[in-house]
């Protein structure tokens, strides 16, 4: 398969005015998509129709408009869904049959970062032979069909409205949230006017912040990369939990009453849990991030488990091709077939409350048999495209680290894929063992 030039594991991201993540670029990308949509992908009345969400940096505005040009300019049709998490664009691009949808988010980055990411007709990741393809068109030049073919463009207005009541519908009839007091963060994102609703209309009290946007403040402070701030207002308010999503909502933590922060291994156990009441689970994926003691615990209640590098597209890969139908990050993105094509904040909300509300407990009593292992990470600079495992004496460190934890922990060295730099990472069943194997591999002088 050809080196992408633009994209990444999650389409094309920069430092908005950069070489990609402009204006000039933006229009050039759409073109370059609608071209390929065109020819390539579902279309709707033999004419392709595209939607643009997007979450609330002042730079989507100069971005939205660039596409919309460009896809235009290529013959396509646009509906404008304003500012919309990330899975609302997945769910909308499949429940009104279009082409492909798009959204403008940087996700947990701050407000002077954007990126451009694509869905398909069946509301997941693009695959990669169709991304190559926009990368070839983006070779050719600018150009515009005649007038007669050019793509119309208009708002959807309820855009929000049709996403708060899919949510709503993954939450189950019998049930509700009544007697649940929750403060939201949507970190001024993306979900500040959706995600406080999906709570309050199945009946819980909420108290929201993170739902004042400027265009400036996206994750600044608040949201699932600023738990800190909502720790306090869940004391504050004497609440249960604390529901922090990041920026476009499509990922989540939660916190308890007690100050507790939950990451996404916990999470996904807790839903994997409560769906093994009610049906056979084959599998769940993880990442080669996924901490140690998940994959323990599942292994232990007879459910498979496997591993697939970090980034939401490979977890989703692996689901499809092995039919199972959970996954997620250790970041927060979970991933439940059963209700939505890709990761959902909000989704995966509601699925721990559900399991809240079957067994009428705590979140700590859900994971009170999950050991979470001690993991340690340490970065050390490496030149890029360098195959560590060519490294005599960082492969023998490795080697005798693994041989010192046995079936007691793991090691993960890998290379970055966005900074010259190399992450070595231990985990083992004490803090002790964590620590000497850290240690050991830190020892190794990668210089030579």
């Amino acid at each position: 398969m050809s080196a992408r030039k633009y994209f990444g594991t999650d389409g094309v991201r920069g430092l908005v005015g950069g070489p990609t993540i402009n204006a000039e670029f933006a229009l050039r990308l759409g073109y370059a998509a609608g071209k390929v949509f065109g020819r390539s992908l579902h279309t709707k009345n033999n004419r392709p129709t595209v939607i643009i969400g997007k979450d609330t940096r002042i730079s989507g505005y100069m971005l939205e408009s660039a596409l919309e040009a460009g896809l235009s300019a290529a013959g396509v049709d646009v509906l404008l869904a304003g500012p919309v998490p990330t899975p609302a664009v997945a769910y909308l691009t499949r429940t009104l049959r279009l082409t492909a949808g798009i959204v403008i988010s940087a996700s947990h980055n701050p407000y002077h970062d954007n990126g451009i990411k694509f869905f398909s007709s069946q509301g997941m990741k693009l695959p990669d032979e169709i991304e190559l393809a926009i990368e070839e068109a983006l070779e050719t030049p600018l150009d515009c069909v005649s007038s007669d073919k050019l793509g119309r463009a208009r708002r959807l207005e309820d855009s929000a409205g049709r996403y708060i009541e899919f949510c709503k519908s993954t939450f189950p009839n019998e049930l509700d949230l009544s007697g649940l007091k929750i403060v939201v963060d949507a970190a001024n994102g993306a979900a500040y006017h959706i995600a406080p609703h999906v709570f309050r209309e199945l009946g819980a009290e909420v108290h929201a912040i993170g739902c004042e946007p400027d265009g400036f403040n996206i994750n600044d402070g608040v949201g699932a990369t600023h738990p800190e701030h909502l720790l306090e207002i869940v004391r504050e308010r004497d609440a249960d939990l604390g529901i922090p999503l990041d920026g476009d909502a499509d990922r989540l933590q939660m916190v308890d009453r007690s100050g507790k922060l939950y990451d996404g291994d916990e999470l996904l156990y807790i839903i994997v849990r409560d769906r093994m009441k009610s049906r056979h689970v084959k599998g769940v994926v993880g990442t080669l991030m996924t901490n140690f003691g998940l994959e323990k615990r599942l292994r232990e209640l007879g459910v498979s488990f496997a591993r697939a590098n970090v980034g939401d597209r490979y977890v989703l890969e692996q689901l499809l091709q092995r039919g199972w139908l959970y996954g997620g990050e250790s970041s927060g993105h979970l991933l439940c077939l059963d209700h939505h094509t890709t990761g959902d904040g909000i989704i995966a909300a509601l699925q721990i409350l559900t399991a809240l509300r079957h067994d009428n407990c705590q979140l700590a009593d859900l994971v009170a048999d999950l050991k979470m292992y001690p993991q340690k990470m340490v970065n050390v600079v490496w030149e890029q495209g360098r195959d560590w495992r060519q490294h005599e004496g960082l492969v023998q460190a490795k080697n005798e680290v693994e041989a010192m934890l046995g079936d007691q922990g793991r090691v993960l060295i890998r290379a970055s894929g966005t900074e010259p730099k190399l992450r070595l990472m231990v985990e083992a069943e004490t803090a002790e063992l964590t620590e000497a194997g850290i240690n050991k591999l830190q020892s190794v002088d990668v210089t030579k």
